[in-house]
């Protein structure tokens, strides 16, 4: 019992003196709290951003049985990964063992759905009857078991059901979806989360889709890939099992898909963060990023625990004494240490608090930026234990060094003033300082070259024109009266041409292979993109023809094609390529045309090989260029109201094609805009460690300062004699930072195909800013020292 007091007073006893400590030296504890403060928010808040990048799609219940089904296709040796399938395939799945549910689906874009005068056009999927048993999205009203078993039926997410119904039961009522289809409602479910890979806002039968004429056939070949399967395995069952019954399933089948094809499939825990394949095996994506920034903030709270190992090491010659006497009159090294982690503790709790605080600040802006919905999970003990583990691992890493150091004085030589203990530190503040700076800098060298790639390629010719370019979706009754919605448009003037195709400007949404071209070799393959474009399309879209001629709106021209410079080059078509003759789809056609090549899918890539068909049927993506006469905003309203009277079952909606062509840019984006505004906090708080030094420097070189002044020193001159070792371990810090910043930075380069080189004006200019903030942060208290009048420093002498 007396013991447990004695301990109880004891370290009520060590808080208290803590305090005392804390609160004495006011600026010092600032510049600590502010440091690890700011540090301990980078970390927290890269770590709920962590957290939820590796929350997606493991929310539904049984989510580790589920699985995308892709192929590996061999392109002459080289490996290709696709998520398109085919429906054979779904039916040869259904019928295995091993395998639960499969489910086909089309994500076909936007359809308009129509309740009374209410109108939406919005995303939806087509998918087979087993979509709701893989995906267990919670039902809010319906039955899971036999919401997609009726082709005319429809379920809603919950904000579709508001919007066109209001509150209530929705069950049984009736949506009207492309002005065509009366589908009943059999179930509403709950809003898809931001941290799903699916996103939709309804769910239609994909056995209405099999109805339509154009799906004749399609269950009969493998080597129809255009749509994406999911399948749940049965309980007990796991991938490894399954893999070799699935893998050569194609075979056989006298298709050059299918014998070049082998079947895979992907866990959907992997889905959000290994989306990138080389050579048939998922290899990375954006998992990239979430283990840099891992790191990033990990060394940013290293960053701060820096500084407060200096400045309490720095500051060491103050509480000497107290070491001293404490050891004099019987404490205990264990004692001292435990006094000094006390404190480091108390100052880390109060970080922890500011830190949170920050972070509520700061979690508004962030989300905004990243598309999140991040928040601190204040509910969840799981939070609280990792925080308070984290809190104390942050006290230990930061106080320990001081704790051990000063609590290793020998009290005999500090009582008598014999030991120098401010220089005994220094070599080790100066390496910490290196360290800091090192990882500074490293930051800011990666965030000029991450940025540097963006404007290469965003200032990289895309090979078409985007100014004054919009994009549409179309429907049956637009296409229905497509000419004389076209004719008006021209007419009115607020346009300069108009045209559509299968594909948007920005993608391409079907590759396919050629049967046979001039010099093609035995076995080869050529896997290319397929877009069917309608009249005035290449000048619509300012795509320049480099050789023969554009469609003529005849007949014949749809046995022709045009293929663009990429595809050419892939089919090494000797001479003139102009009527050579190609087989494709069972059919010749004769190349009439060569156009540049366009940037339809990575802007960092080479551009895809593509063929263009003739059809002058009107397609889902319809493109306006608007009018160079015609202020834009006045031509939409035009264009909506002749889209209204055309197609009154829709609401009109559209899009710039240049925001379209920037969101290509939004990963990379993303990263250059988190790297810089990590790396300007990873140096403010280095900078708010050198400015506590410099001004404990200043404080210990006081009297000399003062002597020099006497002497006829100029405060230049003092300035430079306080600044040149700072800037010096910049110096050594920006030839660490180089190398490591430039192997790492190669590595990441190597993955676009049209990059930058690092040369070396990225590291003078990175070396030349931290020489500079160095210099602003460390002349304050230079300059000070300087100006002081040496009459007050020398008095005591």
């Amino acid at each position: 019992m007396i013991n447990d007091l004695m301990v109880e007073v004891m370290i009520r006893n060590y808080i208290k003196i803590a305090w005392r400590n804390i609160a004495k030296n006011k600026a010092y504890t600032a510049i600590n709290v502010l440091g690890l403060a700011a540090g301990m928010a980078v970390a927290l808040i890269i770590a709920l951003w962590v957290a939820n990048e590796y929350s997606y799609d493991r929310f539904l219940p049984d989510a580790d049985r589920v699985y995308q089904v892709r192929r590996n296709f061999n392109s002459n040796g080289e490996t290709l990964t696709f998520s398109s399938t085919s429906l054979k395939l779904a039916d040869v799945l259904k019928t295995m063992p091993e395998i639960e549910y499969v489910a086909p689906t089309d994500w076909g874009g936007t359809h308009g759905l129509m309740v009374g005068d209410k109108k939406l056009s919005i995303d939806g999927v087509q998918a087979g009857s087993d979509f709701l048993k893989i995906f267990q999205y919670n039902f809010l009203q319906g039955s899971r078991a036999t919401a997609l078993n009726d082709p005319y039926s429809i379920v809603l997410t919950k904000t579709t059901a508001l919007a066109l119904f209001g509150t209530g039961n929705v069950i049984n009522k009736v949506v009207k979806v492309d002005n065509n289809y009366n589908l009943k409602v059999t179930g509403v479910i709950q809003d898809v989360p931001l941290n799903s890979s699916l996103q939709f806002k309804y769910v239609i039968p994909f056995s209405l889709m099999e109805q339509q004429p154009y799906m004749k056939g399609a269950h009969d070949s493998f080597g129809n890939n255009s749509f994406e399967l999911f399948a749940t395995l049965k309980p007990g069952v796991t991938y490894a099992q399954l893999a070799p019954k699935i893998l050569h399933i194609e075979k056989g089948e006298k298709n050059i898909n299918a014998e070049n094809s082998d079947v895979i499939m992907q866990p959907m825990a992997d889905w959000h963060l290994f989306s990138d394949y080389k050579n048939g095996v998922a290899a990375g994506g954006f998992i990239d990023y979430v283990r840099t920034f891992s790191i990033v903030g990990v060394l940013v709270l290293l960053i701060a625990c820096v500084n407060f190992i200096n400045l309490t090491t720095a500051r060491s010659e103050k509480r000497a004494r107290e070491v001293g006497i404490r050891k004099a009159i019987g404490s205990q090294r264990q004692h001292l240490i435990f006094q000094f982690l006390t404190e480091s503790t108390l100052i880390t709790l109060i970080s922890f608090i500011c830190s949170i605080l920050f972070i509520q600040i700061a979690l508004q802006p962030f989300n905004a930026l990243t598309g999140t919905t991040i928040a601190i999970p204040f509910n969840s003990a799981i939070f609280w234990l990792i925080a308070i583990g984290c809190v104390l691992l942050t006290a230990l890493v930061a106080g320990s060094r001081p704790a051990f150091y000063l609590s290793s004085f020998n009290p005999v030589k500090v009582l008598k003033g014999t030991i120098q203990v401010g220089r005994s530190a220094s070599y080790s503040r100066k390496v910490l300082v290196v360290m800091q700076f090192s990882s500074s800098i490293a930051l800011i060298i990666s965030t000029v070259v991450i940025y540097r790639q963006i404007q290469y390629a965003k200032n990289r010719p895309a090979g078409y024109d985007i100014n004054r370019l919009i994009a549409t979706n179309a429907n049956e009754d637009l296409g229905k009266h497509y000419s004389a919605f076209k004719n008006e448009l021209l007419q009115s003037g607020v346009i300069e041409s108009i045209s559509t195709a299968s594909s948007a400007i920005t993608d391409i949404n079907m590759h396919n292979n050629l049967d046979q071209w001039p010099g093609k070799m035995a076995g080869e393959t050529v896997e290319m993109g397929v877009i069917a474009v309608a009249n005035d399309y290449f000048k619509t879209v300012g795509m320049k023809i480099l050789a023969g001629r554009d469609y003529n709106n005849v007949v014949s021209d749809s046995l022709n094609v045009i293929f663009n410079e990429a595809a050419v080059k892939r089919l090494r078509l000797k001479g003139d390529p102009i009527s050579q003759v190609i087989t494709y789809g069972g059919k010749q056609r004769k190349i009439i045309g060569v156009v540049k090549n366009a940037l339809m899918l990575s802007p960092f890539a080479q551009a895809d090989p593509t063929m263009f068909l003739y059809n002058n049927d009107p397609h889902q993506n319809m493109i306006y260029r608007l009018s160079s006469k015609v202020n834009p905003h006045s031509a939409i309203d035009k264009i909506g109201q002749v889209f209204s009277k055309y197609s009154p079952a829709y609401p009109y909606s559209y899009r710039f094609v240049d925001d379209d062509y920037n969101r290509k840019f939004g990963q990379e984006v993303l990263v250059s805009k988190l790297a810089g505004i990590f790396a300007g906090l990873a140096i403010f708080i280095s900078c708010l460690g050198l400015f506590g030094l410099a001004a404990y420097i200043a404080e210990q070189r006081t009297k000399e300062i003062g002597v020099r002044k006497v002497l006829g020193a100029t405060v230049s001159q003092l300035w430079f004699l306080l600044s040149k070792d700072f800037v010096l371990l910049v110096l050594i810090s920006c030839m660490i930072a180089s190398p490591v910043a430039f192997y790492f930075l190669q590595g990441w380069l190597q993955k676009y195909d049209y990059r930058v080189t690092v040369g070396p004006g990225v590291f003078i200019i990175s070396a030349a800013a931290a020489i500079i903030i160095t210099l602003t942060t460390i002349s304050f208290q230079a300059i000070k020292a300087a100006i002081a009048n040496p009459v007050k420093s020398l008095r005591s002498e």
